[in-house]
């Protein structure tokens, strides 16, 4: 993947049930941030999943409760959070996507954690969106 004019500079490592693994990595770009995922090992189904950035610093506890609510340092109601991110479209166990946000700079999100949910956000529902139960974990690090 190229990205123009940007160097990664942190990146969560994805694990989750079975053989689900991923990569979210950022990269700063003028005015935030570019935010590009990559995940396998998805549920065969398909579907829409919720993808969001959480307030949590680890991945721990059952089904990943340390990582907290949505990483939210305005106190924004749901959707407008600055860790709620589009959902990933998983086709066939694999999703990929890559989105460009001025809700944060990389440097924001360090030791905050990537969660990627079993079910799409619904924007609407407070205070995270309806978004299921948490399938995938990582922690957000400086590359």
């Amino acid at each position: 993947m190229i990205i123009p004019s940007s160097q990664l500079e942190a990146m969560a490592v994805l694990k989750g049930k079975g053989k689900l693994r991923g990569t979210v990595k950022f990269y700063s770009v003028p005015g935030g941030s570019l935010v590009a995922v990559e995940a396998t090992g998805l549920p065969e189904e398909g579907g829409f999943l919720a993808l969001h950035i959480h307030e949590g610093s680890s991945c721990g506890g059952k089904e990943f409760a340390d990582a907290l609510g949505h990483f939210n340092p305005e106190g924004a109601d749901h959707p407008d959070h600055a860790g709620d991110l589009p959902p990933l479209l998983n086709m066939g166990g694999r999703a990929f996507l890559a989105v460009e946000t001025n809700r944060f700079f990389v440097e924001d999100v360090i030791e905050h954690t990537a969660v990627l949910h079993s079910q799409p956000d619904d924007f609407r529902t407070q205070p995270a969106g309806d978004s299921g139960e948490k399938i995938a974990c990582g922690i957000i690090c400086w590359v």
